[in-house]
This record gives C-alpha cells, sequence and structure tokens, in this order.
C-alpha cells in the first residue's frame, strides 16, 4: 500500500467484510420472531387461537421501536449496541432452545422469545445507523443493494433452510408410529426444534465474535451526550409532533393500519393451514415442505413482485400503478379459497399457488414502502420514516390477535373467504390518501 494513503484509509475495513453479514444478522431473528415461532408452536401443539394471538403480541417492539431509538444515540456506540444485542439476540435463542423441551415450554419460550424481538428490533436500529456512519455517500449507494440481498437471503434461510432443517431433524428424532399431524407432541420434535434453535446461538456467536473484529470504528460514532436531556426530550417531541401535523394525516394513518388488514391475518394462519391435518382442515405437510413452499419459492416470487413493483412505480410514478397494487396484494389470496377447498395432495400445485399469492404481495407491498418514504418527505424524515414502520407493524400486530380465534370458530374454508372481504378497508383507504402524481417518476427525481 502507498505510504503517501492517509492513515485511516490504510486501517479502513472494507464493507465487504461487513454489511453482508451485518445484513444476515438483521433478518435472521425477525423473521425467527415472525414466522418460524408460528411453525414450531404448531408443531408443538399449540392451537391457532393462542399462537395467532402470542405470535402477534411478538410485534410490539417493533411497534414501539421509535419511542426508545434515540436512546441508540444516547447512550454508547452504535457499533457497541450492535455486538451487545447480537450476544442477546443468541441470548434469547438459547432461552427457547432449553425451555421447548421442558414443562409450561409456551410462556417460558414466549418469555425469551420477547427478548429475542426486543434486541432484534434495537439491532435493527444500531444497525441502520451504523450503515451510514461507517460508509461514505458513495458506499451507501453502491451498497444499498447488497444490504437489501442479504436480508433477504436470511429470510430465506430462516423461512427455508432453518425450517427445512428442523423438518429433517423431526424425522430423524422422531418416535416410531408417532402422530406426524402434531396431533399429539412427539418428544422428538421438541427435541428437534431445540437443536434447531441451539445451531441458531451458535450462528449468533459467530456473528458477535466476527463483528466485534470486522465492525469499522467510524469517528462519528460517538454517543451524545453532549446534548442535555430537556434538549433530546424537546427535539424527539418535535419530531412526533411535526409527523401528526402532516396534511390529512388521519387518512395517512387509515392507510398504513389498513393496507395490510387482511394479509395481516392471512400471515398467521396460512402456515397452520399447511400442517394442519386434513380432517381438521389442512393440507397435512410436512414442517420441511412448508419450508421450502415458503422459504424457497414463496421468498423468490416475493423478491420478483417487489422488484417489478418498484421498477414499474419508478418508470410510471407510485399513482399510476397504485390501484394495481393494491389488486396484487390482495386479490391474490384467493388461492387459499381454493386450496382450503380442493385440499389437493400435490405439491406442485400448492407450490404454484404460494408463489402466485407471495409475488402478488411482493408487487403490491411495494407501493405500501413507496408511500412511507412519501410521508416521510421533508424535515425529520429518518424518524419519520420510522413511525411509519412502527404504524406498519401495529397493523399487522392488532389483525393478527384475533385471527386464530376467528379461525377456530369458522374453521379454514370460510377464514379465507373472510380473509378476501378484509381486503375491502385496503381498497378504500388507498383511493382516499394524498398523492403527487409524479411522486417515484424518474423524470420527478
Amino acid at each position: 500500500m502507498p505510504e503517501n494513503l492517509p492513515e485511516q484509509q490504510k486501517n479502513k475495513t472494507s464493507p465487504w467484510a461487513w454489511v453482508p453479514s451485518l445484513y444476515l444478522a438483521s433478518g435472521l431473528p425477525y423473521v425467527v420472531v415472525m414466522t418460524v415461532s408460528v411453525i414450531m408452536y404448531k408443531r408443538l401443539g399449540v392451537s391457532n387461537t393462542e399462537i395467532a394471538l402470542y405470535t402477534s403480541w411478538l410485534y410490539l417492539p417493533w411497534v414501539i421501536k421509535p419511542f426508545w431509538s434515540p436512546l441508540v444515540d444516547i447512550l454508547k456506540t452504535k457499533r457497541i449496541w450492535i455486538i451487545s444485542m447480537q450476544l442477546l439476540i443468541g441470548a434469547g435463542l438459547g432461552g427457547v432452545a432449553l425451555t421447548i423441551p421442558a414443562d409450561d415450554f409456551l410462556r417460558n419460550s414466549l418469555a425469551f422469545l420477547w427478548l429475542l424481538a426486543f434486541s432484534s428490533a434495537t439491532h435493527d436500529i444500531a444497525a441502520d445507523g451504523f450503515y451510514m456512519l461507517g460508509l461514505s455517500k458513495h458506499d451507501q449507494t453502491w451498497f444499498v443493494g447488497i444490504r437489501s440481498t442479504f436480508y433477504r437471503l436470511a429470510m430465506i434461510a430462516g423461512q427455508g433452510l432453518l425450517i427445512m432443517l428442523a423438518g429433517l431433524l423431526e424425522r430423524t428424532a422422531q418416535s416410531p408410529g408417532a402422530d406426524v399431524s402434531g396431533a399429539s407432541i412427539d418428544p422428538g420434535i421438541a427435541f428437534a426444534w431445540s437443536i434447531t434453535f441451539y445451531l441458531m446461538v451458535g450462528l449468533f456467536v459467530l456473528f458477535f465474535a466476527w463483528h466485534r473484529f470486522a465492525l469499522p470504528r467510524p469517528a462519528a460514532d460517538v454517543p451524545t451526550l453532549h446534548e442535555t436531556y430537556a434538549d433530546i426530550m424537546r427535539d424527539f417531541l418535535e419530531t412526533f409532533v411535526s409527523f401528526f401535523r402532516k396534511p390529512q394525516i388521519g387518512v395517512v394513518l387509515a392507510f398504513l393500519l389498513l393496507f395490510r388488514f387482511a394479509e395481516a391475518q392471512l400471515a398467521k394462519l396460512a402456515p397452520p393451514f399447511l400442517l394442519d391435518s386434513t380432517e381438521a382442515g389442512g393440507l397435512a405437510l410436512s414442517t420441511g415442505e412448508v419450508g421450502f413452499a415458503y422459504g424457497t419459492i414463496g421468498v423468490i416470487m416475493l423478491t420478483l413482485g417487489g422488484l417489478l413493483g418498484g421498477f414499474l412505480a419508478a418508470r410510471h410514478g407510485l399513482k399510476h400503478w397504485l390501484l394495481w397494487m393494491v389488486i396484487a396484494i390482495n386479490l391474490p389470496n384467493a388461492v387459499y379459497i381454493f386450496l382450503s377447498t380442493a385440499l389437493p395432495d400435490n405439491l406442485l400445485i400448492v407450490n404454484v399457488a404460494i408463489g402466485i399469492e407471495q409475488f402478488g404481495y411482493g408487487f403490491g407491498f411495494a407501493a405500501y414502502m413507496l408511500y412511507m418514504l412519501y410521508t416521510s418527505n421533508g424535515a425529520h424524515q429518518t424518524a419519520h420514516y420510522a413511525i411509519c414502520t412502527g404504524f406498519m407493524a401495529l397493523g399487522m400486530m392488532i389483525p393478527g390477535m384475533f385471527s386464530g380465534w376467528l379461525q377456530e370458530l369458522i374453521g379454514y374454508q370460510y377464514f379465507f373467504v373472510w380473509v378476501m372481504v378484509a381486503t375491502i378497508p385496503s381498497f378504500v383507504v388507498a383511493m382516499l390518501i394524498p398523492l403527487d402524481g409524479s411522486f417515484g417518476r424518474k423524470e420527478a427525481d
């Protein structure tokens, strides 16, 4: 290396050494809390009512994340927050693994999933802040695709590989003659899921060790303790007040809360439906088959739909495609009416149906993400976007809480019919929101 280079440039850590691994570590605990836990509890014999209610509560850390995000700026560096949260995430995963085979596993494992959820949400805050501090403006732009790709890979690993691994371990550890439908709990199933979580602990120990070494130490990554508490609180309140003073904020909030009203309910009950026995109205798929359907086919189609949605919105503007995106995120939910009526035993048909639903979801969700950016434009853009994501999580949490109870009351087939009825608020709020017709178009930028 030439001697005339600045010292900090000589010692600079390549972003390739930490950006991919940082966003793998961000995505994995989220998908464990939101998706893997649902499948795990179903295989352990927990009722759909309890699964939907308790796992929906796990959204709460992401709902209230904007309220404690200033602490990440005030106390310590973001680098310290990242490695500390990865250690806590490992502890949460270990706690789940430890409690699965024990008595009262539901209550005890949920307590550790709460620890995992809060640690994951805090890790997200620190990681996003560190990304901006650790990279130049040019590198931030260049690596945004890398960051997104590795977060998506974490989704594939969590929803696909991790669940398929659990399914493989189930088949290996399951007692001979055990009921594979999940109607009764086999100790081998509990053992398989415990081992799966222990392996995740090992992975996060590696993340913790690697990032202690690989994360750079940006000069700008310092706590803001030089500000007084009164100054911090004043700025904090001003940020929140300015968000709720935005034009037509009532309609905007209705959009954030209701756009995914149907999807929030479907997301909680689709995996249990795929796993449940045919006598219970489900498809009786194995754990591995569900992992393949959602973690590979589903994630690939979700990604393709999202890429197409972003491309078309950038070409013609969000307003031009908004109605089509609302249709895309809602109407493909009808594939579950077909699946619950026909109960096909052909895996190709099931995977095609899930692929269609996930492609539509990816295409339609692009509208939601872009509208959050539109709403956040102006002063306090980063903080306002965080508030939007809080309302997004709340919009997923509340409908999900009662979805399991409703499904057990009316059965899968009528529940999926209700999901289609529940898409109506999404269409209504999308037609009412304030939206500049030029937003998103390349020439408008």
